[in-house]
């Protein structure tokens, strides 16, 4: 005879009303599931990065690439002159794009080229080429020495508002706080990579063979493919407008030092957020070094790493957490004072573009089916700013007509009626005059020198000597 499921058995012996509630629980509970089928997903063959940048120094006039000067200082850095790899990571003035291409079946690297439309300015094509590589330093080409404490302390701010707000500013006393303070006060966020980089294995552009530059009215928008040993047939795809150079940062300033310092920009076409942050140096009466950190975040984030491409889930993070700026927003102010005994500060901003991602072919809607893509691109966007903290600029990003003090230039000046010569500014068509970006940013890095060295050098373990003092930069209303 057929017997009956133990819990069935069991439920006919209780009471009635309680074998119905557990019939009904029996009931209710759904059977295992079956396990998800998980697609197989390959890496495509071949991958192509291309991180797009505008850079800007609003306030000065529009020059070409310093790869051996301010690139240097600010992270594009290179000798030779032209274009170098690593400026769309800087922020040296003018359009840069870092190029990177990886094929699985050239591991070791291989060479290509990429057509590019007329509108770069740099048609047919670009390139690609393995990064050259140099023997790297290790701790035996060295002398050892042991690293004095450095004196001083670093002071952080942050947040938008013109008055300083409670519980502010967190300060690190290099005297008083534990060698691993040093490091965990300076942590903040900080983007994952995932773009171009030139490292064993890729092809990169520019390179030794192609430096030439952008010009400031270049366009990606159009047709690009990629060809090369290795490199799957048919790597053809299309930048549009969204994903072209974004435009310049329209950033002004207003206000002295030793007040709130008030800024504005113009809204960036196709930004997806903001973000702003400040530093400064100053010499305390013991002869150690003080530095101001202020960011816009409204957590104490001092954005070291944040003036940087981000995909779009960090923006989008962020921009909840409001460590970043809305694309709506264009105003915000730096508190009262914080940098009033500054001896050279700097002010940098950036707009984080879209980001486009392809691949081919597409995955396939089935599970089943395996994806294997041939190719994939990305193109990062973003706009940076630097400017020396204080400088009232006129719009544009050009030419300043007000000087640090943030008084207005006199009415007439710099026009063909004001024909006398000022004492204080070079002859027209001086060299010194057009190359206005280049003595800021001497006047940046000297002012920053001594400050910034002694106190993020003192956490490196490289303490930096006082640097001659530099020229400053003639007033931005001087005739051209």
């Amino acid at each position: 005879m057929k017997r009956s499921p133990p819990a069935l058995r069991s439920a006919s012996r209780l009471p009635t009303p309680l074998a119905l509630a557990v019939l009904a629980v029996l009931a209710a509970t759904p059977a295992a599931a079956p396990a998800q089928a998980q697609q197989v997903v390959k890496p495509p063959v071949a991958q192509l990065w291309m991180d797009v940048a505008t850079h800007v120094m609003p306030g000065m006039p529009a020059m070409p690439a310093m790869p051996g000067g301010m690139g240097g200082m600010f992270g594009g850095g290179g000798a030779g002159g032209g274009n170098v790899f690593g400026n769309a990571r800087g922020m040296t003035p003018g359009r840069y794009v870092d190029i990177a291409l990886h094929t699985q079946r050239k591991p070791a690297g291989t060479e290509g080229t990429q057509t590019v439309p007329q509108g770069t300015g740099l048609a047919p094509s670009l390139p690609l080429l393995p990064p050259r590589t140099e023997r790297s330093s290790t701790p035996g080409d060295r002398e050892p020495h042991e690293m004095e404490r450095p004196r001083g302390r670093i002071l952080l701010y942050w947040g938008c508002g013109e008055e300083v707000r409670p519980g502010q500013p967190r300060v690190l006393d290099f005297s008083k706080s534990k060698i691993e303070e040093w490091g965990t006060f300076m942590q903040g966020r900080a983007p994952r990579e995932r773009g171009a980089v030139a490292r064993a294995g890729n092809a990169v552009w520019p390179n030794d063979k192609d430096r030439r530059n952008f010009g400031t009215d270049a366009s990606l928008t159009g047709d690009h493919a990629v060809t090369g040993d290795g490199v799957p047939a048919g790597l053809k795809f299309a930048i549009a407008q969204a994903n072209d150079f974004m435009p310049a940062i329209d950033l002004a300033q207003e206000g002295a030092l030793t007040g709130a310092v008030r800024l504005s920009w113009s809204t960036v076409a196709n930004a997806q957020a903001y973000f702003l942050n400040a530093m400064s140096g100053s010499e305390s009466a013991d002869g150690g070094a003080e530095m101001v950190l202020w960011s816009s975040s409204e957590l104490p984030d001092p954005g070291m790493s944040l003036i940087d491409f981000a995909s779009p889930a960090n923006v989008a993070q962020w921009l909840k957490e409001r460590v970043l700026l809305a694309p709506t927003v264009t105003r915000c102010a730096i508190p009262k004072g914080i940098f009033a005994k500054a001896e050279g500060g700097m002010l940098r901003m950036i707009a984080y573009g879209p980001e486009l991602n392809l691949t081919h072919p597409p995955r396939p809607t089935d599970v089943k089916i395996p994806w294997e893509p041939e190719w994939a691109v990305r193109v990062r966007t973003k706009s940076t700013a630097m400017s020396m903290l204080g400088m009232e600029s006129m719009s544009g990003g050009g030419s300043g007509r007000r000087g640090r003090t943030g008084a207005a230039a006199p009415a007439g000046a710099g026009s063909a009626t004001a024909a006398a010569p000022r004492p204080d500014c070079p002859p027209p068509g001086d060299p010194s005059a057009q190359a206005g970006a280049e003595v800021g940013g001497a006047a940046i890095g000297g002012g920053l020198g001594r400050t910034l060295g002694s106190a993020v050098g003192g956490l490196l373990g490289a303490m930096g000597g006082k640097p001659e003092a530099p020229k400053a930069a003639p007033p931005g209303d001087c005739p051209r």
